[in-house]
């Protein structure tokens, strides 16, 4: 992180310290919003305080009654101009809640209509330790560690520090296996992606982003805790899963949906946690970090996707360009 990360990280973790936080909310749209639901995870785990991820033009149609004074809502734009989220954080800030913003841009509208907000770095050359989840990692374990004090969490925040070693690994590790996906999955009209617990956002991300948006493929996420109340009917061996198998607390669920697919589906792209390199990562902590390295693994194979398909990943009919 950079001195100025550092400051804004601190100011907010301090604002934090002046609550009586009851309640907390992550807010964003798309893959913003993704990257919530391991933090999410982590507070179900780790505190009784209730949190809640919300799209933002919900939150603010909705407008929890719980909202107020003593709610923390954290939200994220990359860009920092999606309008939605500006109007959510604005819409706490009114309420009296504690808002901290996440994004790549500074002095964007999000950036205005928070109280506090925090940058984050991006690229190719990028620490992802330093990206939005890193940083949002950042975020959480400090605030956990202001409301219940515990040197677990310092463990995890030193633990950002070797994402970026993790990612270059995986970048030669899987460059062959996402060519090889890039190859196989070309002319596919529908690809679904599985995952469950804190890889749930990743994998509903790389569903409506990279499949999606990018790649004009349709595309659905899958809950593997949910997949034996319907959705398994659709399986059959013409039906692409890419399913991400995790390390932790939810792997048993990914693993039961594992031994159906390769006992009635013919086409299956596994991805497991155990092969990311989590080994570096700290024991007690390491079930939160499993959205973070899948995170970094997805775009390997989303490029050899739009490689082989000529379909580059900026490629657009309607974002940016007409008016919704």
């Amino acid at each position: 992180m950079n001195q100025d990360q550092i400051k804004q990280l601190n100011e907010a973790v301090e604002a934090v310290k002046t609550r009586k936080i009851e309640n907390v909310y992550f807010v964003a749209c798309g893959g913003s919003k993704a990257i919530f639901d391991p933090a999410q995870f982590i507070f179900d785990r780790e505190t009784t305080l209730p949190s809640f991820v919300y799209n933002a033009n919900e939150f603010i149609h909705r407008c929890p009654k719980g909202l107020g004074e003593n709610s923390l809502v954290v939200t994220c734009s990359h860009s920092g101009n999606t309008l939605e989220t500006t109007r959510a954080t604005q819409l706490a800030g009114d309420k009296g809640a504690l808002t901290i913003s996440l994004s790549y841009r500074v002095d964007s509208p999000l950036w205005k209509a928070t109280q506090h907000p925090i940058s984050y770095v991006w690229g190719p050359e990028s620490n992802p330790g330093d990206n939005n989840n890193g940083m949002l990692y950042r975020l959480v374990f400090s605030i956990l560690n202001v409301l219940q004090p515990n040197e677990k969490y310092e463990r995890a925040i030193k633990a950002c520090d070797n994402l970026g070693k993790v990612y270059e690994a995986n970048k030669a590790k899987f460059a062959e296996s996402a060519k090889a996906f890039g190859k196989k999955y070309k002319n596919n009209k529908l690809i679904y992606t599985m995952s469950s617990g804190p890889c749930y956002g990743v994998a509903y991300s790389f569903a409506i982003c990279l499949l999606q948006e990018m790649q004009w493929i349709h595309s659905g996420t899958i809950h593997t805790g949910e997949f034996f109340h319907g959705p398994f009917e659709v399986t059959d061996a013409n039906t692409p899963f890419v399913i991400q198998v995790s390390e932790g607390s939810t792997r048993e669920l990914d693993e039961r949906c594992l031994k159906f697919l390769h006992t009635y589906a013919k086409r299956i792209e596994v991805l497991d946690a155990k092969e990311l390199g989590l080994s570096v990562i700290d024991p007690a902590v390491v079930d939160y970090f499993n959205h973070s390295l899948f995170n970094n693994v997805y775009p390997i194979y989303n490029h050899a996707l739009a490689e082989t398909r000529q379909h580059p990943l900026t490629t657009r009919r309607y974002m940016w360009k007409v008016a919704y």
